[in-house]
């Protein structure tokens, strides 16, 4: 049995929120008993949902899914489902709170029974998430299919995850990494005026990035901070973190919850980690080298070709080794990136927080050595800065193409090619196409992008200026493609609520150091700084070693002093708990009384 949920596109009321779509193969008492379970009480273990049967308006071809439902819930069931989850909203006296049921009117937008209150957003994410905590009472097994074992506590749905949470906070990070790029466009532009044959003419412009790269990232956390408060996410507790669905293992007990669930050795974990996974990125990693190598001897042949008899033609030659590089490097991270989640998912973590955090980690050491190797060897072993501006421009121009391609030419030609089907469409028959759309898998490839363009510039634009000017054109590029491909070509993801960007902020931080790092190197070998070393190389690269550690103390020193929480945000986060303790203060001191009551009657 397959089954998936998808949010649709249409708004009359509350109905529809949610998209069931079972296999049309999935036997008759599989698909009545799942559906009773959606319907029953919750005090019954069931999900109190409203679920009904997509009937098709017209003639029904035989090809047609019977097994499409279209799934809702009362605004009641919605409203108390908000508050299982702690969803924070506006408070009457404008700050951000936990939303319960029996405070309802006391929150802004509240009126009536609540109508409109949640957003279609938040609508769905309720009813995914009691979907997903939908479990197993006293059944053995998946009716219709005895090989389905079942168990006190198993989730009874295999659901195709969306990773839509957060996705406002990719669309904000993207708006705000453009922006912070304008500075170093516009000197970059203004730097086309000089001869980079000459290199300490990038100096100033690598001590500009030690900064820009550090600072741009601290107001960041401010900034999404901010909007984590206005949304309602940043103080709100993360409710305990169910078994992933593909998690799986011996039956047991849960030792927080008490609960029966799969558990899994967590040092067979680490054995599949370490034995296994370990030796197959080392792998990896040996032959993304193994790759360079042959680039760079590409490189060389063309470089002879050339020096013996200069044409129009060798000129061109010379540009072909990158941007066969550039395609090879494009491939081998798509290849990866499929490796990489299925060994993440061997690995059986329990949590979806650990096996996101394990793939991120796989795949961005990967992609940070393939896409960075060659230029760190021309810049630091052949020391040829002519090369790496050459390189740096290939490689960046040739997988911004690339990524456009994928990311905007190909689905405006998909979309035009759906049009005409889209066209004023019955809601049956409009549901019946959405659900043939492509599932949105996250924002872990646009955040992986962002991160490699946040490479190359903070790294090596020093070198070659225009890339901030090419990265700005290519996110501008980016947030109207993105915004169309989440609206024409994808099925609506769910939203998980998230305060900030996750381990990306980390990765982003990383590749920060590693900046300052590599442009105190480059300032280093600049003539105009080796002028003031004539006799000694020990003592250069003593002075060099010595700033960098010095930027990466006021580095650490900046994050610790500015405060990731503005100000008047952590006074309203204050406030909030402070008059949350009263509350429970006083609800104490009223229940005293009761039990004092109590026991008098009882003597």
């Amino acid at each position: 049995m397959m089954m998936e949920i998808s949010g649709t596109r249409y708004r009359s009321g509350i109905s529809p929120l949610v998209v069931v779509v079972l296999s049309p193969d999935t036997k008759e008492e599989t698909v009545s008993w799942l559906l009773r379970r959606m319907r029953e009480k919750q005090q019954d273990g069931g999900a109190e949902l409203l679920v009904n049967q997509l009937r098709s308006e017209g003639v029904v071809e035989e090809k047609e899914n019977p097994n499409i439902f279209l799934v809702t819930a009362s605004w009641q069931r919605l409203l108390s489902g908000a508050e299982d989850l702690g969803l924070f909203k506006e408070f009457s006296d404008g700050s951000m709170r936990s939303f319960t049921c029996i405070n309802s009117h006391n929150f802004k937008e509240f009126h009536g029974d609540g109508d409109g209150f949640l957003s279609m957003a938040e609508c769905q994410y309720i009813i995914k998430h009691e979907l997903e905590t939908l479990r197993a009472k006293d059944e053995t097994h998946v009716p219709g299919y005895t090989q389905a074992k079942l168990y006190p506590g198993k989730s009874i749905n295999d659901i195709r995850h969306y990773f839509g949470e957060g996705l406002a906070l990719y669309f904000g990070f993207l708006e705000y990494f453009t922006m912070a790029l304008m500075p170093l466009a516009l000197i970059g532009l203004l730097y086309c005026q000089f001869d980079w044959e000459t290199y300490d003419k990038y100096v100033f412009f690598a001590a500009f990035n030690l900064i820009w790269c550090t600072v741009i990232l601290e107001l960041w956390k401010r900034c999404s901070a901010s909007l984590a408060y206005h949304w309602g996410t940043l103080s709100r507790k993360k409710v305990f973190e169910e078994p992933r669905p593909g998690f799986h293992g011996i039956l047991g007990f849960n030792p927080v919850t008490g609960r029966e669930e799969p558990l899994y050795p967590n040092t067979k974990r680490q054995l599949r980690i370490y034995l296994v996974s370990l030796p197959f990125v080392l792998l990896c990693l040996y032959l993304s080298l193994y790759v360079m190598m042959i680039y760079f001897q590409m490189e060389g042949w063309v470089l002879m070709l050339h020096d013996r008899g200069p044409t129009f033609w060798t000129n061109i030659l010379l540009f072909i080794p990158g941007v066969i590089y550039a395609v090879v490097i494009e491939a081998l991270n798509v290849i990866y990136r499929y490796a990489a989640e299925f060994l993440t998912e061997w690995e059986n973590h329990r949590r979806e927080s650990s096996y996101q955090n394990h793939l991120v980690l796989k795949v961005l050491v990967f992609n940070f050595l393939n896409c960075f190797a060659s230029l760190f060897y021309i810049a630091f072993i052949m020391q040829d800065l002519v090369l790496l501006r050459q390189n740096l421009a290939t490689l960046l121009i040739t997988s911004q193409i690339i990524n456009q391609f994928m990311e905007a030419v190909l689905p405006y030609w998909l979309q035009r090619r759906c049009n005409k089907m889209m066209m004023e469409r019955p809601l049956s028959e409009q549901v019946r196409l959405e659900t043939n759309m492509s599932n949105y898998r996250g924002t872990f490839d646009d955040y992986l992008e962002l991160f490699l363009l946040f490479g190359y510039v903070s790294l090596f634009s020093s070198v070659y200026p225009l890339a901030a000017v090419f990265v700005v054109l290519n996110n501008i590029t980016e947030i109207y493609s993105d915004a169309f491909k989440m609206c024409n070509l994808f099925k609506r993801p769910f939203s998980d609520p998230a305060a900030n960007i996750g381990i990306w902020q980390l990765a982003f931080e990383a590749m920060s150091v590693i900046a300052i790092v590599t442009n105190c190197t480059l300032i280093g070998m600049s003539p105009q700084v080796r002028a003031y070393f004539p006799d000694s190389e020990m003592h250069l690269m003593l002075w060099t070693v010595a700033v960098e550690h010095g930027l990466l103390a006021f580095k650490f020193f900046l994050a610790f002093m500015v405060p990731d929480v503005p100000k008047h945000i952590q006074i309203k986060l204050a406030r909030l708990e402070f008059e949350s303790m009263e509350a429970l203060k006083k609800k104490k001191m009223c229940a005293v009384p009761r039990l004092r009551r109590v026991a008098h009657e009882e003597e």
